[in-house]
């Protein structure tokens, strides 16, 4: 691997935080805390007060009041000097929901991310998304399923039917089109359930052409895209699963565990692991770093 590629992935893992957690930390009075993410941020106060401060504008946040933050918003959360502010934290990575939600939805939400009216969004305590949260916040067991279900829900319930509408794809007889749709409106992980011929045959083209419009819409060969799609499930079953290794190469799609090393290291410069003591469950640690009177998070 060369040096770039490996300064490439090390900033990718830099980025693999948890999400679809739930995660709660003080705040002491005066104190600031920049929210980082590279998805969506949920964010409920606990107890306490503070403000939400962006460029030249100040929110108020009060106890129940919801902070919804995407990645791309340029703002910081300031305690009240009185009490501190206590905070919950729910992440959530739709890049890494690849079994759940299509390319189409994707890009109704990433310029919803880029939108100063969007990216950074206050719910007041009476408002259903506040409520569900408290409720669902007295009851969370350790992150489990229906928790992580319903927290996902209340992400998707806050863009409305924006979601639900996503435009059809126009009737076409040019396979370009018809493979562009089936793309937008897949989630990425049913290519691991087509072969290529099978693909070629649905978008009425060779498999030729099929090859040469695939990585002409992607970026990348067929083949290398469920290699892609493949190390992305790996990597998710490492960091969020206590599977064994050649549980998680088999489910990934891999048929040997010496494969499944072999094409792991081979992408990330680490075995799957050793990349799992860094960033799983068991292994991996978030931490809180109070630098001051600023918080940030590590």
């Amino acid at each position: 691997m060369t040096i770039q590629n490996r300064r490439r992935v090390t900033g990718l893992d830099n980025l693999y935080e948890p999400h679809l957690t739930l995660k709660e930390f003080p705040l002491l009075p005066g104190g600031e805390w920049l929210p980082r993410s590279s998805g969506w941020l949920l964010i409920q106060v606990v107890g306490g007060s503070g403000y939400w401060l962006q460029a030249q504008s100040s929110v108020d946040l009060t106890a129940d009041s919801v902070l919804l933050v995407a990645a791309e918003a340029t703002g910081r959360i300031r305690a009240s000097q009185l009490n501190g502010i206590s905070l919950c934290v729910f992440n959530i990575i739709p890049e890494r929901l690849t079994g759940l939600i299509t390319m189409s939805e994707r890009e109704i939400l990433a310029p919803a991310a880029s939108r100063p009216e969007s990216a950074a969004r206050v719910f007041p305590p009476q408002d259903p998304i506040a409520i569900k949260i408290k409720e669902l916040r007295s009851s969370w067991r350790r992150g489990g399923l229906r928790s992580r279900l319903v927290l996902l829900k209340l992400f998707v319930d806050v863009f409305g039917k924006d979601l639900e509408q996503t435009p059809a794809a126009p009737e076409s007889t040019d396979a370009r089109e018809r493979l562009r749709a089936f793309l937008s409106d897949t989630p990425p992980d049913a290519l691991l359930e087509v072969s290529a011929y099978e693909l070629a045959r649905a978008t009425h083209c060779t498999p030729r052409h099929l090859s040469r419009i695939f990585f002409e819409l992607t970026g990348m060969s067929f083949r290398d895209k469920r290699a892609e799609i493949r190390l992305a499930r790996a990597r998710e079953l490492l960091a969020t699963s206590k599977s064994k290794v050649v549980e998680v190469a088999l489910e990934s799609g891999y048929k040997s565990l010496s494969l499944f090393n072999l094409m792991f290291t081979r992408r990330f410069g680490t075995s799957p692991g050793r990349w799992r003591q860094k960033h799983g469950v068991q292994g991996g640690k978030e931490s809180y770093r109070n630098r001051g009177r600023r918080f940030a998070l590590g």
